[in-house]
């Protein structure tokens, strides 16, 4: 899918011109500095039609700022009954760099962004659509924290990317259960309880 960076959804430049003539979905990651109204014009620009499916907003505002942030942007969209696919990027909004120098990201803010995520949604009444993940299968220690609890100090040691720090496999895994949990304690939350038959 062809999506466009936080830092490149100007309406007037030339990734946002380029992406309204493909007819392919489109992804539009939404950071910290997007504003409910600078997104509104966007979402017109790149899907006048409000075509279901054409749009997927990617929300990556790192995790001590969705919980704020999410909320306005959720409901501005909800209120012009725009289609979009809402989806989260728990990775780039919560990269640091570690005491060590390496570029990191902590494996709790990943998850407490995603938490955030599915609550402001079933908060506001709308649909948590999908999550963006950066992993791999290798035994790498790129993200600190997990269930082996990489250390800063641990980084050096597999750090094989050059580019983006990404969840291990076991990293992984931890946030797939979770992420289950999650949906599971989401999709009890939203069942209606069965009526009450009186015995015969």
């Amino acid at each position: 899918m062809v999506w466009i960076g936080d830092r490149t959804r100007q309406p007037d430049h030339a990734h946002v011109e380029y992406c309204r003539g493909i007819k392919n979905p489109l992804g539009l990651k939404t950071g910290p500095s997007q504003k409910a109204d600078e997104l509104l014009r966007l979402i017109d620009i790149l899907d006048p039609d409000n075509e279901p499916g054409r749009l997927t907003l990617i929300c990556r505002v790192g995790a001590e700022k969705a919980a704020d942030l999410l909320p306005p942007l959720v409901r501005a969209v909800k209120r012009e009954g725009r289609n979009v696919v809402w989806s989260c990027d728990p990775m780039h909004g919560n990269t640091i760099t570690s005491v060590t120098g390496y570029k990191t990201r902590p494996f709790d803010q990943i998850l407490k962004e995603v938490r955030t995520f599915f609550q402001v949604h079933a908060a506001e009444g709308t649909h948590a659509g999908g999550v963006h993940l950066e992993m791999t299968g290798q035994n790498v220690t790129e993200c600190t924290g997990g269930a082996r609890a990489i250390s800063e100090e641990d980084l050096n040691d597999r750090y094989h990317t050059v580019c983006d720090p990404r969840l291990n496999a076991e990293q992984s895994l931890d946030l797939a259960f979770l992420l289950a949990d999650l949906l599971k304690s989401e999709r009890q939350a939203k069942a209606k309880p069965l009526p009450q038959v009186a015995a015969l």
